[in-house]
């Protein structure tokens, strides 16, 4: 790690988180338009692949970085990771179709007490006292911004919500152990390779699961080529930025001040999508806000 300052993990994390939202806005209109769940998520994948790929062989061919060794670990940890965030990316595009944009995605930030469980029962790397209270006043304040405002509780999109974060912070436990197979590689050439062996791996999975279940939704999104585009550059994008961050630090305090991403969605949910937002959105963004502050001089 002495390799890159301290905090740059927390500058690449602000640059994921801020990507992703976007990405989830782009999938939530092809969502909505002629692209089934399953084809909006492929999206991602299909076009991101070739850039991360093309990434990948520039930085090892212009730093002078020797060709990695890819060990049956480190493809172990590809495809788990690989897997579980398709599945997410799944269940996350159709929550879209059960509640408000903001809600929705607020509700897979369960993920960051769960990644830290996970980075210690997988990994070994434990979060200490004070990066538990960090992820406990996050949560928190997500908690205050998922309440639905009529009071009631939408057990279907909790569900959802809660096996999405489940399968994000798996899929980021196993990513981080993808980075760290690749060592003593520089940090940011980890992150490349692994990210294009990821949408290697997901791209031909998605397009099996598309051609044998979903006939015809691989013509739309070939056909909506120049809105799935987009959706491939942002998802690649995002992903560089998760991978470099992961590379650089414990997945749960990477994903715990990932949290940021919600202040950015209630922004996308309020100024492009018009949906209406409430006061206790304010409590919600404060202890968000708190508890970034917190995990960060926890992950000194």
């Amino acid at each position: 790690m002495s390799e890159a300052p301290a905090h740059l993990w927390v500058w690449v994390t602000l640059f994921a988180a801020a990507v992703q939202t976007l990405r989830f806005m782009l999938q939530k209109l092809l969502a909505g338009a002629q692209l089934s769940v399953g084809g909006a998520t492929f999206s991602r994948f299909l076009f991101g692949f070739p850039l991360a790929a093309a990434a990948a062989l520039a930085f090892i061919a212009g730093s002078g970085s020797p060709w990695p060794h890819l060990s049956g670990a480190f493809w172990g940890y590809v495809i788990a990771g690989g897997a579980t965030q398709v599945a997410a990316t799944f269940l996350t595009v159709a929550l879209f179709g059960l509640r408000n944009f903001a809600v929705g995605v607020a509700f897979t930030k369960t993920e960051t007490v769960q990644v830290a469980l996970f980075s210690a029962v997988i990994l070994g790397e434990w979060v200490g006292p004070l990066g538990w209270v960090g992820i406990v006043i996050g949560l928190a304040g997500v908690l205050f911004l998922t309440k639905p405002p009529e009071g009631g509780f939408a057990l279907r999109a909790a569900l959802y919500g809660i096996g999405a974060g489940a399968l994000f912070g798996l899929s980021s436990i196993f990513y981080r152990g993808a980075t760290l197979e690749l060592e003593p590689l520089g940090f940011f050439a980890r992150a490349i390779v692994a990210l294009a062996c990821a949408t290697f791996v997901q791209s031909l999975g998605m397009g099996l699961y598309l051609r044998l279940r979903e006939p015809g939704q691989l013509c739309r999104v070939f056909a909506a080529w120049r809105r799935t585009v987009l959706v491939g550059i942002t998802g690649v994008l995002g992903s560089a930025g998760w991978f470099t961050a992961f590379s650089l630090q414990n997945a749960a305090f990477v994903r715990a001040f990932g949290q940021v991403e919600i202040v950015f969605t209630l922004l996308a949910s309020a100024l492009v999508f018009h949906e209406k937002l409430h006061r206790r959105e304010g409590i919600g963004i404060a202890l968000v806000m708190l508890s970034l502050i917190v995990i960060v001089l926890a992950g000194r």
